[in-house]
Protein backbone atom coordinates (compact mmCIF):
# COMPACT_ATOMS: atom_id res chain seq x y z
CA UNK A 1 0.00 0.00 0.00
CA UNK A 2 1.27 3.63 -0.89
CA UNK A 3 2.19 5.80 1.70
CA UNK A 4 2.75 9.41 2.02
CA UNK A 5 4.77 11.71 3.92
CA UNK A 6 4.53 14.14 6.02
CA UNK A 7 5.78 16.67 8.40
CA UNK A 8 3.38 18.31 11.33
CA UNK A 9 4.50 21.73 11.98
CA UNK A 10 3.13 25.26 13.98
CA UNK A 11 4.51 28.73 13.22
CA UNK A 12 2.94 30.88 16.47
CA UNK A 13 0.22 29.12 16.54
CA UNK A 14 -1.12 28.31 13.15
CA UNK A 15 -0.75 24.58 12.42
CA UNK A 16 0.41 23.00 9.09
CA UNK A 17 1.03 19.11 7.50
CA UNK A 18 3.34 19.42 5.27
CA UNK A 19 3.93 17.23 1.73
CA UNK A 20 6.98 18.13 0.05
CA UNK A 21 6.56 16.79 -3.46
CA UNK A 22 10.60 17.45 -3.84
CA UNK A 23 10.86 14.17 -1.46
CA UNK A 24 7.85 12.48 -1.12
CA UNK A 25 5.90 11.79 -4.57
CA UNK A 26 2.12 12.55 -4.87
CA UNK A 27 0.02 10.20 -7.07
CA UNK A 28 -1.18 12.18 -10.57
CA UNK A 29 -4.55 11.24 -10.12
CA UNK A 30 -4.54 12.97 -6.39
CA UNK A 31 -6.56 16.18 -5.82
CA UNK A 32 -4.67 18.30 -3.37
CA UNK A 33 -8.20 20.17 -2.32
CA UNK A 34 -9.66 16.59 -1.02
CA UNK A 35 -5.84 16.03 0.25
CA UNK A 36 -5.96 18.79 2.33
CA UNK A 37 -9.48 18.90 3.58
CA UNK A 38 -9.06 14.67 4.53
CA UNK A 39 -5.16 15.97 6.10
CA UNK A 40 -6.24 18.78 8.49
CA UNK A 41 -9.47 17.12 9.37
CA UNK A 42 -8.98 17.07 13.13
CA UNK A 43 -10.86 14.24 14.16
CA UNK A 44 -10.42 11.87 11.46
CA UNK A 45 -7.42 12.87 9.79
CA UNK A 46 -3.63 14.56 11.11
CA UNK A 47 -5.60 18.16 11.87
CA UNK A 48 -4.31 21.27 10.88
CA UNK A 49 -5.19 25.00 10.20
CA UNK A 50 -3.55 24.09 6.32
CA UNK A 51 -1.86 21.80 4.23
CA UNK A 52 1.85 23.37 2.73
CA UNK A 53 2.55 21.43 -0.72
CA UNK A 54 6.10 22.41 -1.54
CA UNK A 55 7.35 21.74 -5.20
CA UNK A 56 10.14 22.34 -7.29
CA UNK A 57 10.67 25.87 -9.35
CA UNK A 58 12.54 27.15 -11.68
CA UNK A 59 12.70 30.82 -10.27
CA UNK A 60 13.18 29.82 -6.55
CA UNK A 61 14.32 27.52 -4.18
CA UNK A 62 11.43 26.12 -3.88
CA UNK A 63 7.44 27.00 -4.46
CA UNK A 64 5.24 26.70 -1.89
CA UNK A 65 0.84 26.35 -2.44
CA UNK A 66 -1.57 27.06 1.06
CA UNK A 67 -4.39 24.84 1.15
CA UNK A 68 -6.76 25.82 3.70
CA UNK A 69 -8.74 23.37 5.40
CA UNK A 70 -11.68 23.20 3.34
CA UNK A 71 -9.79 22.98 0.47
CA UNK A 72 -9.51 26.51 -1.04
CA UNK A 73 -6.29 27.55 -2.15
CA UNK A 74 -4.76 30.73 -0.73
CA UNK A 75 -2.27 33.18 -2.77
CA UNK A 76 -0.07 33.10 0.75
CA UNK A 77 0.33 32.50 4.26
CA UNK A 78 2.73 33.94 6.51
CA UNK A 79 3.27 31.73 9.02
CA UNK A 80 3.22 28.46 6.48
CA UNK A 81 5.92 30.38 4.53
CA UNK A 82 7.99 30.52 8.06
CA UNK A 83 7.26 27.02 8.73
CA UNK A 84 8.20 25.90 5.26
CA UNK A 85 11.63 27.53 5.15
CA UNK A 86 12.18 25.89 8.58
CA UNK A 87 11.54 22.80 6.90
CA UNK A 88 13.34 23.27 3.98
CA UNK A 89 16.09 24.52 6.30
CA UNK A 90 19.75 23.53 3.77
CA UNK A 91 19.85 27.11 3.30
CA UNK A 92 19.74 30.13 5.66
CA UNK A 93 18.40 32.30 2.93
CA UNK A 94 16.62 31.44 0.77
CA UNK A 95 13.97 32.91 -1.79
CA UNK A 96 10.26 30.79 -2.67
CA UNK A 97 7.38 30.94 -4.98
CA UNK A 98 4.11 31.46 -4.16
CA UNK A 99 0.90 32.57 -5.94
CA UNK A 100 1.19 35.94 -4.30
CA UNK A 101 4.39 36.48 -5.81
CA UNK A 102 8.20 35.99 -4.98
CA UNK A 103 9.55 35.96 -1.18
CA UNK A 104 12.96 36.06 0.74
CA UNK A 105 13.37 34.62 3.86
CA UNK A 106 16.21 33.90 6.47
CA UNK A 107 16.62 32.22 9.30
CA UNK A 108 17.66 33.72 12.04
CA UNK A 109 17.99 31.83 14.87
CA UNK A 110 17.07 28.50 16.20
CA UNK A 111 13.23 27.93 14.79
CA UNK A 112 12.81 31.48 14.15
CA UNK A 113 12.58 32.66 10.77
CA UNK A 114 11.84 36.29 9.19
CA UNK A 115 10.32 36.51 6.23
CA UNK A 116 10.51 39.83 3.58
CA UNK A 117 6.91 40.21 2.69
CA UNK A 118 4.68 42.05 -0.19
CA UNK A 119 4.61 45.59 -0.02
CA UNK A 120 0.75 46.16 1.06
CA UNK A 121 -2.33 47.46 -1.40
CA UNK A 122 -5.63 48.29 -1.48
CA UNK A 123 -5.54 50.18 1.56
CA UNK A 124 -9.24 51.67 2.36
CA UNK A 125 -9.26 53.15 5.77
CA UNK A 126 -13.20 53.64 7.83
CA UNK A 127 -15.20 51.70 6.12
CA UNK A 128 -18.45 51.14 7.47
CA UNK A 129 -20.47 48.33 7.50
CA UNK A 130 -23.63 46.67 8.81
CA UNK A 131 -23.35 43.38 10.45
CA UNK A 132 -26.29 41.99 11.76
CA UNK A 133 -27.58 44.74 12.34
CA UNK A 134 -24.41 46.93 13.89
CA UNK A 135 -22.22 49.37 12.26
CA UNK A 136 -18.66 48.35 12.50
CA UNK A 137 -15.69 50.69 11.25
CA UNK A 138 -13.06 48.01 9.50
CA UNK A 139 -10.22 49.27 8.04
CA UNK A 140 -9.43 46.83 4.48
CA UNK A 141 -5.63 46.14 3.52
CA UNK A 142 -3.77 43.13 0.93
CA UNK A 143 -1.02 41.57 2.67
CA UNK A 144 -0.93 38.84 0.46
CA UNK A 145 -4.02 37.92 1.15
CA UNK A 146 -6.83 40.11 2.10
CA UNK A 147 -7.41 41.47 5.85
CA UNK A 148 -9.99 43.94 7.14
CA UNK A 149 -8.91 45.53 10.25
CA UNK A 150 -11.27 46.45 13.39
CA UNK A 151 -9.33 47.70 16.40
CA UNK A 152 -11.44 47.10 19.96
CA UNK A 153 -11.61 47.37 23.30
CA UNK A 154 -11.78 44.06 25.66
CA UNK A 155 -10.54 41.89 22.89
CA UNK A 156 -11.04 39.24 25.31
CA UNK A 157 -14.87 39.60 25.01
CA UNK A 158 -15.24 39.89 21.26
CA UNK A 159 -16.90 37.33 19.42
CA UNK A 160 -14.67 36.90 16.91
CA UNK A 161 -16.42 33.58 15.14
CA UNK A 162 -19.70 35.55 14.80
CA UNK A 163 -18.76 39.02 13.81
CA UNK A 164 -16.09 37.74 12.04
CA UNK A 165 -18.15 35.31 9.99
CA UNK A 166 -20.42 38.28 9.18
CA UNK A 167 -17.18 40.39 8.03
CA UNK A 168 -15.57 37.94 6.14
CA UNK A 169 -18.69 37.31 3.38
CA UNK A 170 -19.78 40.89 3.87
CA UNK A 171 -20.83 42.42 0.26
CA UNK A 172 -18.07 45.02 0.62
CA UNK A 173 -15.44 42.21 -0.05
CA UNK A 174 -17.05 39.90 -2.64
CA UNK A 175 -15.89 37.50 -4.61
CA UNK A 176 -13.12 36.60 -2.59
CA UNK A 177 -14.04 37.38 0.99
CA UNK A 178 -11.71 38.46 3.75
CA UNK A 179 -9.76 37.23 6.58
CA UNK A 180 -10.68 39.62 10.10
CA UNK A 181 -8.26 40.52 12.47
CA UNK A 182 -9.69 42.28 15.62
CA UNK A 183 -6.72 44.65 17.24
CA UNK A 184 -6.55 46.02 20.63
CA UNK A 185 -3.22 48.63 21.01
CA UNK A 186 -1.65 47.66 24.08
CA UNK A 187 1.42 50.89 23.70
CA UNK A 188 2.97 52.53 20.96
CA UNK A 189 5.29 49.03 20.09
CA UNK A 190 2.55 46.10 20.77
CA UNK A 191 -0.79 45.26 19.87
CA UNK A 192 -2.75 42.20 20.63
CA UNK A 193 -4.94 40.35 17.70
CA UNK A 194 -7.13 37.92 17.16
CA UNK A 195 -8.46 36.19 13.57
CA UNK A 196 -11.03 35.06 11.99
CA UNK A 197 -9.18 33.19 8.83
CA UNK A 198 -11.18 32.53 5.82
CA UNK A 199 -10.67 29.00 4.53
CA UNK A 200 -10.69 28.01 7.87
CA UNK A 201 -13.94 29.39 8.82
CA UNK A 202 -13.53 30.37 12.51
CA UNK A 203 -10.69 31.97 14.64
CA UNK A 204 -7.36 30.66 14.87
CA UNK A 205 -4.78 30.52 16.89
CA UNK A 206 -2.35 33.43 14.70
CA UNK A 207 -2.20 34.54 11.22
CA UNK A 208 1.29 36.22 9.75
CA UNK A 209 -0.69 38.35 7.00
CA UNK A 210 -3.27 39.16 9.92
CA UNK A 211 0.02 40.53 12.19
CA UNK A 212 1.78 42.38 9.14
CA UNK A 213 -1.97 44.10 8.60
CA UNK A 214 -2.65 44.92 12.03
CA UNK A 215 0.81 46.17 12.71
CA UNK A 216 0.52 48.54 9.52
CA UNK A 217 -2.87 49.81 9.82
CA UNK A 218 -1.78 50.62 13.55
CA UNK A 219 0.89 52.40 12.91
CA UNK A 220 -1.00 54.58 10.13
CA UNK A 221 -4.39 54.97 12.26
CA UNK A 222 -2.54 55.14 15.69
CA UNK A 223 1.02 56.63 14.80
CA UNK A 224 2.74 53.59 17.02
CA UNK A 225 6.22 52.99 16.51
CA UNK A 226 7.58 52.03 12.96
CA UNK A 227 10.77 50.33 14.55
CA UNK A 228 8.85 47.37 15.18
CA UNK A 229 5.54 46.00 16.58
CA UNK A 230 5.26 43.39 18.44
CA UNK A 231 1.88 41.59 17.80
CA UNK A 232 0.54 39.28 20.22
CA UNK A 233 -1.95 36.45 19.19
CA UNK A 234 -2.50 33.12 21.73
CA UNK A 235 -0.38 30.92 19.69
CA UNK A 236 2.94 33.55 20.77
CA UNK A 237 4.41 36.73 19.73
CA UNK A 238 4.82 37.92 15.65
CA UNK A 239 7.51 40.58 15.18
CA UNK A 240 6.42 43.11 12.35
CA UNK A 241 9.06 45.69 10.93
CA UNK A 242 8.57 48.66 8.00
CA UNK A 243 9.90 51.51 7.20
CA UNK A 244 7.03 54.16 6.56
CA UNK A 245 7.97 57.07 3.42
CA UNK A 246 5.00 59.81 3.50
CA UNK A 247 2.03 57.59 3.16
CA UNK A 248 4.15 54.46 1.26
CA UNK A 249 4.80 51.73 3.54
CA UNK A 250 8.09 49.27 2.21
CA UNK A 251 10.54 47.06 3.56
CA UNK A 252 8.08 45.21 5.37
CA UNK A 253 9.35 41.98 7.51
CA UNK A 254 8.07 39.19 9.27
CA UNK A 255 9.56 37.51 12.41
CA UNK A 256 9.06 34.55 14.73
CA UNK A 257 8.67 30.79 15.74
CA UNK A 258 8.39 27.77 13.31
CA UNK A 259 9.44 24.06 14.80
CA UNK A 260 8.89 20.80 13.62
CA UNK A 261 6.04 18.99 15.41
CA UNK A 262 6.66 15.55 14.38
CA UNK A 263 6.92 13.63 10.99
CA UNK A 264 4.70 10.61 10.07
CA UNK A 265 3.02 8.95 6.94
CA UNK A 266 -0.41 7.70 5.94
CA UNK A 267 -1.99 5.48 3.76
CA UNK A 268 -3.61 6.42 0.25
CA UNK A 269 -6.89 5.40 1.90
CA UNK A 270 -8.57 8.50 2.56
CA UNK A 271 -12.08 9.84 0.72
CA UNK A 272 -9.65 11.87 -1.39
CA UNK A 273 -9.00 9.22 -3.47
CA UNK A 274 -12.14 8.46 -4.38
CA UNK A 275 -12.69 5.69 -1.81
CA UNK A 276 -15.62 5.50 0.57
CA UNK A 277 -13.45 4.43 3.06
CA UNK A 278 -11.96 7.57 5.40
CA UNK A 279 -9.36 6.07 7.78
CA UNK A 280 -5.81 6.76 7.97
Amino acid sequence: MSRLKFTKMVGAGNDFVVIDTRLSVIGVRLSLPKLACALCERKTGVGADGALVLEKSKKADFKMRIFNADGSEAEMCGNGLRCAVLHAGKKRKVKIETMAGMYEAEITGKNRVRIKMAGPKDLKKDLCIIVNGRAIKVNYIDTGVPHAVIFVEGLDKIDVDNIGRGIRYHDEFKPRGTNVDFVEIIDDTSIRMRTYERGVEGETLACGTGAVASAIISVIGYRLSVIGINVHTKGGILKVYFKKDGSKVKDVYLEGEAKIVYKGEVDYVFRFNGSNRNTI
